[in-house]
């Protein structure tokens, strides 16, 4: 990484910082732009050139997040599944140990207190649905926009959201509980049955369809 790139990753490791501390301090909707530049000693423009909303800096690292699981899946091997590689990636991501829990408990808590927070988070995890509806596509031999992906996708995501579940605030930023993964492999593994039970029953529709 050259001098200016790590220039701007410095400046924007400051403005997340600025921004969470005064989340933390003062709220989501009391915190303005305007607020967060001046903590970080940069102009409101230089805010936007990093972040297109003070929304976008609660989810700081989700492109990123993004990014990693749509390259996990497109690697995976050909008798690797969805499924034994997204729970591969989830492996991987909790082996790194990378989530700031203080940080994600703030967010956590500011997700509690705001609708409109939980509705970009929806937003942003369609992303992640489509990503991994264009994997199972691959699996069934769908087109990513057909119903059947979509509904697996669907179903993965209710999943993978569960790890986190509503609860009290002390448990905020909390790592996912060995229960809960628990619950999320056997989620996975019916998903995973489903697709196979749905690769078989193509097949045979094909086989008898060339008898």
């Amino acid at each position: 990484m050259g001098l200016r790139e790590r220039k701007k990753e410095q400046t924007r490791l400051t403005i997340e910082d600025a921004a969470f501390r005064l989340f933390a301090e003062r709220g989501f909707a009391a915190t303005t732009v305007a607020d967060i530049a001046e903590a970080a000693v940069i102009s409101p423009r230089t805010f936007f050139a990093y972040f297109p909303s003070k929304e976008d800096v609660v989810f700081a690292h989700f492109d990123d997040l993004v990014a990693s699981l749509g390259a996990r899946l497109e690697e995976r091997g050909p008798k690797e599944t969805t499924f034994d590689a997204l729970r591969g990636w989830i492996g991987e991501l909790m082996e790194l140990g990378v989530v700031n829990e203080d940080r994600e408990a703030v967010r956590r808590q500011l997700l509690c207190d705001n609708e409109a927070l939980v509705a970009h988070e929806r937003h942003l995890f369609g992303r992640v649905e489509r990503v991994i509806a264009a994997s199972v596509a691959a699996d069934l031999g769908d087109d990513p926009d057909d119903l059947r992906p979509r509904l697996v996708a669907a179903a993965a995501l209710a999943a993978l959201t569960s790890l986190k579940p509503p609860g009290a605030h002390k448990d905020h930023g909390r790592p996912a509980s060995p229960e809960e993964i628990e619950v999320l492999d056997e989620a996975f593994a019916f998903l995973r049955g489903g697709i196979a039970a749905l690769q078989r029953r193509r097949a045979a529709a094909t086989a008898t369809a060339h008898r």
